[in-house]
């Protein structure tokens, strides 16, 4: 019996719901471009809980984080910035093909860009910066060709730019700074009339010229190439590009002129090619940039004058041509400026005086002028500028006195005036500006009092006012100075004595007063400086016996008492200065033993100087434990028993034990075999290895007598035998130099001048964090990484962790003081990717020393002739070291002005970089060439090369 079609059709509906309720997404399943989403999240290593609204349960994908779709519901964007995804790019793109942006940004993407982004042809926008992909950027996105902007910035993307961007038609950003790309810069990106931005710096291997071309980029606002390898000359094309609003090529190796076309560059705000090797002048077509705002040209080869057009740029903010060759004066236009709030000129040529329009510039914040020659009195106009917060106008000849107008600048922090000429006193008011923390007055002639008003100036951190004539007493006011870190005011005519108020300044770290007509004896407060790390109080008239709280000074690295009239003992609680490197107590009136806790110092690694003083008894045993100390001079004093507890001082480079009563044998070492006679002399019971020793007991006077004369005409006998022998040494090696030129094989260990004490001058032409300590004292043998023509090279780490190299130069020699010189007249004003950088260099009495990069894989000569890693050299790195070798010549010779001869081109002066890139080193036989009869500075114009040098 057929049923009730109701009761069935119910039925159907009823059973129908349920698998709607069991089964939902069998009838709102994602679509198919949702379903590739969801099968790239599944590809990335694990779930980003950020993805977690990704829900296959979606009709579309439309409403998902990231995502964008058009009103057919097709995705159009997707964007996804600073997301986990822990993955690689997906390569299969063929259901999302309507995507006109790509953005996956920060995303901790690796692996290679999959060609098969391609086939995404209605791309406009992508944008995989700030990811860790790796691989060459394909050729296959130049097929892109609606693509707008185009961001792969901060990868470790390597390979060239590909020759096919020129297809990009539509581009308008190309951002490609911070990856490891190589190669030149395609001249078919003059194709590209619609892009605006370039940015491809931080690439560190791209090189090359900048293609004429670029010039066909005229829409170009943005051009930005700094840190990379770029090289050649500006092309002066670059003045067709009328919209350019900034150029950045900073830290790279141009060279040649600043084309005058960029004067047309109308619309340009910001010109950044500081740190390259551009020659000629700067043009005076600049003073048309009528918005520049920043000119930055520092450390470059510019030569000419300052252009007085500039005066006409008066959106100017910031000039900075520091560190090149520019003479002439500063121009009176420079104070129609209005805008001007950085004028940074050190480190030229520059003469004249300082213009007093100056006073105009009102926004003037930093005036840097110092490391030239400038004449004339500081004008009293500066006074007007009250926003300035640094004046530099240190090593210069300027006159006159320091003007009291200074003092309305009442934002002044830093004022240094040092290495000038200026007379009359220190302004009372400059101790009114409460901001100032550091003013510099060194070696000048100032005279005068030191005014009491210095306790006001409460942000005072560093005064330096020493090497001048100031007179008068040390104020008890400058015990106010709770910030005061530094005071140096050695080499004056101070008087007086040092006051207990000193104690106040608890920050003092730096304490100089040597030179001075100081008296009276040494404050007991002196022991609460807890942070003072140098004290040097030497050569005054200081008296009264050491205190034993100085062994409180618990930062102490080095403390100089010597030339004073100290009387009393050595405390022994001086050996509880544990990081004590220097003690030079010298020339004193110390009596009794030294103490054995002086040895027990563990930091005691540059000079130990107990001379001239009336000390007695014997070399603590102690003294065996001072294996780092590199100076010790014991000599002029009463001290008695052997030398024995010096033997093992293996770091020893200077020893004087002279005018003592020492006896027994000398040590048997390779140091003391070499050391000097008059380092020994005055002890008449020492005796040498070999020779028998004789000691005096009461009997046999006449023998004895007979034994000492024999002795004394030994001596003399040996001594003349030793100045004849020199003397033929002389004449032989002198005429051996006048027949074939200077040859030098001697050990520069052996080198009796060497002296690694203060005080040091230091030069540095990079901004490094180097401390002449931290050079010193890996100066030795250890660290011996060659030998030149002219002295040793060491491999140094400094305590910022950077690893250099130092050249130490002979210091007995003519030959090497000359290249000294000629090595930073050349190197210093050169900056080319084949010439090795000079950093630096330093220098005291009797020692040079030059600071360099350090190249890691040696020299050229090494690795061909002394089979140190030869394997490494396939054909494609000699060609390489080829090339950047010629490119380095080419540059000395052509780019270079005045051009420079090297005159020692060899195997062992190539040096090699951890890639085996060529650097051209040791300049210290070149010359500059001035003028078409070779006129030059050179320090031997007579000779050429050394040994191993073969003339082209």
């Amino acid at each position: 019996m057929p049923g009730n079609p109701w009761t069935l059709l119910s039925s159907l509906l009823l059973s129908f719901f349920f698998i709607l309720i069991r089964s939902p997404y069998a009838a709102f399943a994602v679509n198919q471009q949702g379903e590739a989403l969801l099968s790239w999240k599944a590809s990335f290593n694990g779930s980003p809980q950020a993805l977690s609204n990704w829900d296959a349960g979606d009709v579309t994908p439309c409403n998902w984080l990231g995502i964008v779709c058009n009103f057919n519901n097709q995705v159009v964007e997707l964007e996804l910035r600073y997301v986990d995804l822990f993955g690689q790019l997906p390569a299969n793109f063929t259901s999302l093909l309507t995507l006109n942006k790509l953005v996956l940004s920060g995303a901790n993407l690796t692996g290679p860009i999959p060609k098969e982004i391609s086939t995404l042809t209605q791309l406009t926008h992508l944008d995989l910066s700030e990811n860790v992909l790796s691989g060459e950027i394909p050729s296959e996105l130049c097929g892109l060709y609606r693509l707008q902007q185009l961001h792969l910035n901060s990868n470790q993307l390597k390979g060239s730019i590909p020759i096919e961007i020129g297809n990009l038609t539509s581009l308008k950003w190309l951002i490609l700074y911070d990856n490891q790309l190589s190669g030149g810069i395609p001249s078919t990106i003059g194709k590209l009339k619609n892009l605006e931005m370039i940015r491809a710096g931080g690439n560190k291997e791209l090189e090359g010229p900048l293609p004429p071309a670029i010039g066909n980029c005229t829409k170009l606002v943005m051009l930005g190439l700094a840190e990379t390898s770029i090289s050649g000359f500006l092309p002066p094309t670059l003045g067709l590009l009328k919209k350019l609003q900034t150029i950045a090529i900073y830290t790279a190796y141009l060279s040649g002129q600043i084309p005058p076309e960029i004067g047309d560059c109308t619309g340009i705000q910001n010109i950044y090619l500081y740190e390259n090797s551009l020659a000629g002048s700067i043009p005076s077509s600049l003073g048309n940039l009528r918005n520049l705002e920043n000119l930055l040209l520092w450390q470059n080869n510019l030569v000419g004058i300052i252009p007085p057009e500039l005066g006409n740029c008066n959106k100017l903010s910031v000039i900075d041509a520091s560190m090149n060759s520019l003479t002439g004066s500063i121009p009176q236009s420079v104070g129609n400026l209005s805008s001007l709030q950085e004028l940074q000129l050190s480190v030229n040529q520059i003469s004249g005086e300082i213009p007093s329009t100056l006073g105009n510039c009102r926004q003037m914040t930093h005036i840097e002028l110092d490391n030239n020659q400038i004449t004339g009195a500081i004008p009293g106009e500066l006074g007007n500028l009250t926003n300035l917060t640094i004046l530099f106008l240190w090593q210069n000849k300027l006159e006159g006195n320091i003007p009291d107008s200074i003092s309305n600048c009442y934002n002044l922090e830093a004022v240094d005036l040092s290495q000038n000429s200026l007379t009359g006193p220190i302004p009372t008011g400059i101790f009114q500006l409460k901001k100032l923390n550091k003013l510099l007055l060194l070696s000048n002639n100032l005279m005068g009092n030191i005014p009491p008003d210095i306790g006001n100036c409460s942000s005072l951190i560093r005064f330096r006012a020493s090497n001048n004539k100031i007179t008068g007493s040390i104020p008890i006011q400058l015990g106010s100075l709770q910030n005061l870190n530094f005071l140096d005011l050695g080499s004056n005519r101070l008087t007086g004595f040092v006051p207990q108020e000193i104690s106040g300044c608890r920050n003092l770290t730096f304490l100089d007063l040597h030179s001075n007509s100081i008296g009276g004896t040494l404050p007991l407060s002196l022991s609460k400086l807890i942070s003072l790390q140098f004290v040097d109080f030497s050569d005054n008239l200081i008296e009264g016996t050491l205190s034993s709280s100085l062994g409180s000074l618990s930062s102490l690295t080095k403390l100089v008492l010597g030339k004073n009239r100290f009387s009393g003992s050595i405390p022994t609680e001086l050996g509880s200065c544990s990081k004590l490197q220097l003690l030079d107590l010298s020339s004193n009136q110390l009596m009794g033993n030294i103490p054995a806790t002086l040895g027990k110092i563990p930091a005691l690694e540059i000079a130990l100087n107990l001379s001239w003083n009336q000390l007695t008894g014997e070399i603590p045993d102690e003294f065996t434990s001072l294996d780092k100390l590199a100076i010790l001079d014991i000599s002029h004093n009463q001290l008695v028993g052997d030398l024995q507890n010096l033997a093992g001082l293996q770091n020893l480079v200077l020893l004087n034990v002279s005018h003592n009563n020492f006896s027994g044998r000398v040590p048997d070492t390779p140091f003391f075999s070499k050391l000097p006679l008059n380092a020994l002399a005055g002890n008449p019971s020492i005796c040498f290895s070999g020779n028998q020793c004789f000691a005096y007991d009461g009997k046999g006077g006449g023998s004895s007598t007979k034994r000492r004369g024999a002795r004394v005409a030994m001596v003399v006998l040996l001594c003349t035998a030793c100045a004849l022998l020199m003397a033929a040494v002389y004449i032989i090696i002198s005429s051996k130099k006048r027949s074939r030129g200077p040859h030098h094989d001697c050990d520069i260990e052996g080198d009796a001048d060497l002296e690694m004490g203060p005080p040091w001058e230091l030069t540095l032409y990079q901004k490094l964090d180097l401390s002449i300590a931290d050079v010193t004292r890996s100066l030795n043998a250890g660290n011996i990484i060659g030998r030149g023509r002219s002295g040793v090279v060491y491999r140094v780490t400094v305590s910022s962790g950077l690893t250099i190299a130092v050249k130490r130069f002979r210091s007995s020699e003519k030959t090497s003081a000359s290249s000294f010189s000629s090595e930073i007249a050349t190197l210093a004003r050169i900056r080319h990717r084949n010439i090795l950088r000079l950093l630096g260099w330093g220098a005291n009495r009797k020692t040079k020393l030059l600071f360099y990069d350090y190249m890691p894989n040696g020299t050229l000569g090494a690795l061909l002739h002394e089979g140190c890693g030869r394997d490494m050299l396939d054909w494609d790195i000699r060609f390489k070291i080829a090339l950047g070798l010629a490119e380095g010549l080419a540059y000395l010779h052509h780019d270079c002005v005045p051009a420079i001869i090297h005159r020692d081109v060899k195997a062992h002066n190539i040096l090699l970089g951890d890639r085996y890139e060529p650097c051209l080193a040791d300049f210290g036989l070149a010359r500059l060439v001035e003028d078409e009869n070779g006129a030059s500075f050179s320090a031997n114009p007579e000779f050429a090369g050394s040994f191993g040098y073969m003339a082209p």
